[in-house]
C-alpha cells in the first residue's frame, strides 16, 4: 500500500505533497482517536455486564430408596401401580417433602444386591428401605447366605450413609419347602433389623399372598389392587421414620 502511494504521488509538486502528508496525519491522527473511542465504549459495556449468580439453590428434598426385587420393580404392572409409586402419591398428598426411588430389579437375589448396591448408593439417601429374599427362599437357598448377604448391603449403607434410616421388609418362605427351612429363612429379617436398630415391616405380602384376586395369574406378584396393600403394609413402618 507504500509503494502504490509513493508511484502515484511522484509527479506532484513539493506544496502539493506537503499538503498530501498533513492529511495522512490527520487521518491517521483521527483514525487512532476513533479506535481508542471505540476501544473505551467496548470497554465501558463489558464491565456493564452484569455477573453470573454463584448463590445456586440446592435441592434439600430427602431420598427415599427402595431396593428388593420384583416386588419392588411392579413386575408386569405399569410403573405408577408399583407400591414405591403409591408411596410416593401418599406422601405428596400429605406434603411431605420426600422423593421415591425405586430400585426393584425383577429376579434378584441377594447376592445380586451385594453385587449391585454400590451403583446404587451413587445418590445420596436419607432412608433405606431393603426388600430382598424371595428370590433365595424361591430357589431354596441356604437360609444362613441370604442372611450374610443381606448384612453385608446394610453394611454398605451404613458406611456410606451413616445417618440413613434403615427398614427392613420381612419375608416367608414358601409352605411347599417345609418347616425346616421356614424355620431358619422366616426370622432372619426380624433378627437384622434387631441387630441394625432397623424398622420391620413384618411380612410384605401380609393380605396379599396366596390370594389369587390380589395376585397376577403366576399367583407370585401382586396385582394393582395387590400393590394398594403392599403399600399400605410399607406405610405403617415408613410413616415412623419421615
Amino acid at each position: 500500500m507504500i509503494r502504490l502511494i509513493k508511484q502515484t504521488f511522484e509527479p506532484i509538486s513539493h506544496f502539493g505533497i506537503l499538503s498530501f502528508l498533513v492529511s495522512v496525519v490527520c487521518l491517521i491522527t483521527f483514525g487512532c482517536q476513533s479506535k481508542q473511542a471505540e476501544t473505551k465504549e467496548v470497554a465501558k459495556t463489558k464491565t456493564e455486564i452484569p455477573q453470573k449468580s454463584t448463590n445456586i439453590k440446592k435441592d434439600n428434598t430427602k431420598k427415599i430408596l427402595f431396593f428388593g426385587d420384583s416386588l419392588t420393580a411392579g413386575y408386569q404392572l405399569d410403573e405408577a401401580d408399583a407400591f414405591p409409586s403409591l408411596i410416593q402419591d401418599t406422601i405428596d398428598a400429605l406434603g411431605l417433602d420426600y422423593e421415591v426411588i425405586n430400585a426393584g430389579l425383577s429376579g434378584e437375589t441377594t447376592s445380586g444386591g451385594v453385587n449391585r448396591i454400590d451403583w446404587v448408593l451413587n445418590q445420596e439417601i436419607d432412608v433405606f428401605v431393603l426388600e430382598l429374599g424371595a428370590n433365595d427362599a424361591l430357589r431354596g437357598l441356604d437360609a444362613d447366605l441370604s442372611k450374610q448377604n443381606l448384612a453385608k448391603i446394610l453394611d454398605q449403607v451404613k458406611s456410606t450413609y451413616p445417618q440413613a434410616k434403615l427398614i427392613i421388609a420381612g419375608m416367608m418362605a414358601p409352605p411347599n419347602l417345609g418347616e425346616e427351612y421356614a424355620s431358619k429363612f422366616n426370622p432372619i429379617f426380624a433378627q437384622l433389623a434387631n441387630e441394625y436398630s432397623a424398622g420391620l415391616i413384618p411380612f410384605l405380602l401380609d393380605g396379599v399372598a396366596a390370594i389369587p384376586e390380589l395376585n397376577l395369574p403366576d399367583g407370585k406378584h401382586p396385582n394393582a389392587n395387590g400393590q394398594k396393600i403392599v403399600r399400605d403394609n410399607v406405610w405403617k413402618v415408613l410413616q415412623d421414620f419421615l
